[in-house]
């Protein structure tokens, strides 16, 4: 077994195609998307008829939302090579750990994003004891801000990926 290895079992040898790397992207989307559609669904039911409470989606129950969309834009903005540049590559000095700070903030924003949507939820709709029509609303939020995390995990090994049509271009 060689020694540079930390797991015992071999990636398969499909992962590291070009096709898994788009569907690991598509993917990515898709869960995004459905985060999205997810969130507007349970705002439309809130002010429709059907919903005959006084609990309604507002712009409070958007937030998370938004810093989660947020976290995710800056944790795939980092590529991963920047991570472990502490050789004269990528213009010398500095360049990891101003980018492990980086991507510590966009973590902090997707966590901050997730745990506000659990607090709204909290505080909102089981503190009060909601019924369950309306109650549905907060489990949609917490969703939707797990899967705006999962779709940021997808995006960002997919696109960090190394495929045998990737070229490493530097001067």
């Amino acid at each position: 077994m060689e020694e540079d290895r930390l797991f015992k079992f071999r990636r398969p040898a499909w992962l590291n195609s070009a096709w898994a790397r788009s569907a690991g992207v598509y993917s990515a989307g898709a869960l995004f998307s459905l985060a999205f559609y997810i969130l507007m669904d349970a705002a439309v039911w809130s002010g429709s008829a059907l919903n005959g409470s006084d609990v309604h989606v507002t712009f409070v129950d958007w937030l998370p939302l938004i810093f989660s969309s947020l976290g995710m834009l800056i944790i795939n903005s980092v590529e991963k090579a920047r991570l472990s540049a502490d050789s004269f590559s990528y213009s010398g000095s500095g360049v990891a750990w101003k980018a492990r700070v980086v991507l510590f903030l966009g973590f902090a924003a997707l966590a901050g994003g997730m745990a506000g949507g659990v607090t709204v939820f909290v505080l909102k709709f089981v503190v009060p004891n909601v019924g369950w029509p309306m109650m549905g609303m907060g489990v949609e939020n917490v969703v939707a801000n797990g899967l705006v995390m999962l779709s940021s995990v997808v995006l960002w090994v997919s696109q960090n990926m190394e495929d045998e049509y990737s070229y490493n271009l530097s001067l």
